[in-house]
């Protein structure tokens, strides 16, 4: 745009902040970017009606929302699904500071998340000037790389002034690189990209039309884009079955993990949120099954030599209590051994991939494998709430069995709701197309418990295991996966299994303004009237009761149907098994809040 930046100098129908602000993006897009959140601001301006503008030629999907709590936790699930950061504008002052819990929780769970804050020139800073504070570098050192890049301004060419801090093309590769992360070096995880913008905020007038026309340029590139290969880990971890061990996967473990155990022959102790809880290694019930005494031996746990690690493990405290024995040989896989990685021995052999012998027989640790596998089945059958009718009854010819299995059959259909049958109904209910979404609440324990392995696509923020941001999250996971090009992948549902503090913690993000695509969506809300996940730990029984329960129980009786209707939301209340059954087999058109009363 040199020449029109020229032109355009000369008569003020463009702003130096619109001209660094169709570039950044353009090349933002040419490397790969789909999705842009945009919350409403003033400085911000010139970034967000840049986006509008590639918005309206198809360039990229435009997400608005009015929080930015909230908009950059949409961005965090836009980026779990698609594995591209989804820039999230936004104004200055405490519009920034809105920004770091998602911050935190990226960067704990390595995903790329880019932050384009627009702040004041220097000549405002430090003197108290509106909405200006020190928001430069303001998420230290949890960001991957924090970049404060001068206001844009044009030279006299009529162009911009470039250099190393502030060129529009060299900005969005250097920022894109830090977010995505690269194997054997940082992960993914969270950048800043502060800019400064000095008035006029805005202005393309006469150049619409060439900005519309780079945009669409931009789109084609970004399609012919490839991602380059990672570069082979010279020295991998060689499985060779020379010990009893066990293939832990955590969050983020996913089809590695799986893959790995189904070579190696290896139980697979997968947790419900590790993306790799499927095939015939998958072990369900891993947590109770390290520690159950069995009849013929001790538990299988005390006999484990070994332990592959894979993601990061957060929902049990016996696998960190395994890896801790000193009998047992940790080793982490983590592509980025330089960073911070899930070593609860603090003495684990930390490697960037694994792989088995050529030479290993998986076969020869059958025995091993099968114990594990029968004990789960066992363990399954137990916990199951699945419902199988009494066929002999049903096919028998006497008025007294017939009417005996009808009256059984209907006391089933009316059997109230517990946190079990809700979590493995919602589970069983979700396929390989669809998305669920699990939320830092006492039912994601219970599902993980009882999940059978299935190949469902499972989202979580586990990285810091907050309530906050849940419902954000998922409406990102939703919006990236149901505008998904392919169309098998975008005739999905998106399920959300959440307890009603967290979606307390997070109901402004049931606003979807006006002009939002509304998503298929089922926010299955398991209401126990307050925070029972504590009723589990050692305070509820050291703490005295009223104390314990003004703290940290906190009970609520908020009206869930009214904030449903209030954001817009179907509201449904099921209370028994009959109502989730029906309600799960119900095509989903849109956004619902499904209450469901559980005992506390």
């Amino acid at each position: 745009m040199t020449d029109a930046s020229h032109s355009s100098n000369q008569n003020g129908g463009l702003a130096a902040a619109s001209v660094f602000a169709v570039e950044l993006l353009g090349e933002l897009i040419r490397r790969g970017v789909s999705d842009v959140v945009v919350c409403p601001g003033s400085r911000s301006q010139a970034l967000a009606l840049a986006a509008a503008a590639a918005e309206q030629v198809g360039a990229i999907r435009l997400h608005v929302r009015l929080d930015e709590r909230s908009a950059a936790f949409f961005a965090l699930g836009v980026a779990r699904e698609t594995g591209m950061p989804a820039p999230v504008i936004v104004t200055s002052g405490t519009a920034v500071a809105n920004l770091a819990p998602a911050v935190l929780e990226a960067h704990e769970a390595r995903v790329p998340l880019l932050l384009m804050t627009a702040d004041r020139p220097d000549e405002l800073r430090g003197m108290r000037s509106n909405q200006t504070t020190r928001q430069a570098g303001f998420f230290g050192p949890v960001a991957r790389l924090s970049l404060d890049v001068p206001a844009p301004s044009f030279g006299d060419d009529g162009d911009l002034v470039r250099g190393a801090d502030r060129d529009p093309g060299s900005l969005a590769r250097v920022v894109l690189q830090a977010a995505l992360g690269a194997p054997g070096a940082a992960p993914a995880g969270p950048v800043q990209l502060n800019i400064a913008f000095r008035e006029p905020l805005s202005g393309t007038q006469g150049f619409d039309g060439m900005i519309a026309r780079g945009f669409e340029a931009a789109a084609e590139e970004r399609a012919a884009l490839q991602v380059a290969d990672p570069a082979a880990d010279p020295d991998p971890y060689l499985h060779r079955g020379d010990a009893l061990a066990v293939v832990i996967a955590g969050e983020g473990a996913g089809l590695e993990a799986e893959a790995f155990a189904h070579a190696a022959g290896l139980p697979l102790l997968a947790e419900v949120v590790s993306g790799a809880r499927f095939g015939r290694e998958a072990i369900a019930g891993y947590a109770a099954l390290l520690t159950a005494q069995r009849a013929d031996g001790p538990p299988l746990g005390e006999l484990v030599e070994q332990a592959i690690v894979f993601g990061h493990p957060t929902l049990t405290r016996a696998v960190p209590a395994l890896l801790r024995r000193d009998d047992v040989e940790v080793v982490v896989v983590d592509p980025h051994p330089r960073a911070e990685h899930y070593d609860p021995s603090r003495a684990a052999r930390v490697v960037r991939s694994a792989r088995v012998a050529a030479d290993h027989e998986p076969r020869a640790l059958r025995r091993w494998l099968g114990a594990w596998v029968t004990a789960d089945r066992e363990l399954l059958r137990e916990r199951s709430t699945v419902h199988e009718p009494d066929l002999e009854a049903a096919l028998a010819t006497g008025y007294k069995e017939r009417n005996a299995y009808a009256r059984t059959e209907v006391a089933v259909m009316r059997e109230p709701i517990s946190r079990e049958l809700l979590v493995e109904s919602v589970w069983r209910a979700t396929w390989p197309h669809d998305r669920l979404v699990l939320a830092a609440s006492r039912l994601v324990r219970v599902l993980d418990g009882l999940a059978p392995a299935r190949r469902v696509a499972v989202h979580a923020n586990r990285g810091l295991a907050g309530i906050d941001g849940t419902v954000a999250t998922a409406l990102g996971v939703a919006a990236a996966s149901q505008g998904d090009p392919d169309p098998a992948k975008a005739a999905g549902t998106t399920r959300v299994i959440i307890g009603d503090l967290a979606l307390l913690h997070d109901a402004g993000s049931l606003l979807l303004p006006e002009g939002e695509p509304a998503p298929r969506m089922q926010l299955f809300v398991g209401n126990d009237g307050g925070g029972t996940i504590f009723d589990g730990l050692e305070v509820a029984g050291s703490a005295d009761p009223e104390l314990f329960s003004r703290v940290m129980r906190t009970p609520q009786q908020a009206d869930l149907a009214s904030l449903a209707r209030a954001y817009g939301w179907e509201y449904r209340r099921v209370e028994t098994r009959g109502e989730i059954q029906k309600l799960l087999t119900e095509p989903v058109t849109g956004p619902s809040l499904v209450e469901i009363p559980l005992a506390p």
